[in-house]
């Protein structure tokens, strides 16, 4: 898991990223929480590639979750730009807190120990670069480029 946090520090503006950021990315990706009442199987706008992996969590499928969750959110458009190869759009925590829902929410403050004001403030500076990174090829990488970066 490493090459994880790596690749997640280095998203992080300045490189930096607390413990508690880390949990609460980890829970966002990994858990499957996403998939709980998401729609999740749902075609989206937002370039993806289904795997057999997709329903089941784990971070390839906690992936498409989120950027499911956030085009059914209303940040479809922002989910792309970090998606694509262009510049990422920034989201505020409003926004992001708002697409994700209270319970999202509320499960990763529980994980970090970070109030929900916090994280989605933490989460709305670094998700942009974290996604960017996750999908260089302008889509979801399949389940064997996933697993070359962890």
């Amino acid at each position: 898991m490493s090459g994880f946090d790596d690749m997640v520090r280095s998203a992080a503006p300045g490189g930096n990223i607390g413990k508690p950021l880390m949990l609460a990315l980890g829970a966002l990706l990994a858990s499957g929480a996403l998939f709980r009442g998401s729609g999740a199987g749902q075609t989206t706008a937002v370039p993806t590639q289904p795997t057999s992996d997709e329903g089941a969590g784990g971070v390839l499928g906690g992936l498409g979750g989120l950027l499911t969750k956030l085009q059914q959110g209303g940040l479809g458009d922002m989910a792309k730009s970090w998606v694509g190869s262009g510049q990422n759009q920034p989201v505020s925590p409003g926004q992001l807190g708002s697409a994700l829902g209270p319970s999202i929410i509320k499960m990763l403050a529980q994980k970090s120990g970070l109030s929900e004001e916090e994280i989605t403030q933490q989460l709305s500076q670094v998700l942009p670069g974290i996604v960017d990174k996750l999908t260089p090829n302008g889509r979801l990488p399949t389940a064997p480029e996933l697993s070359q970066k962890m």
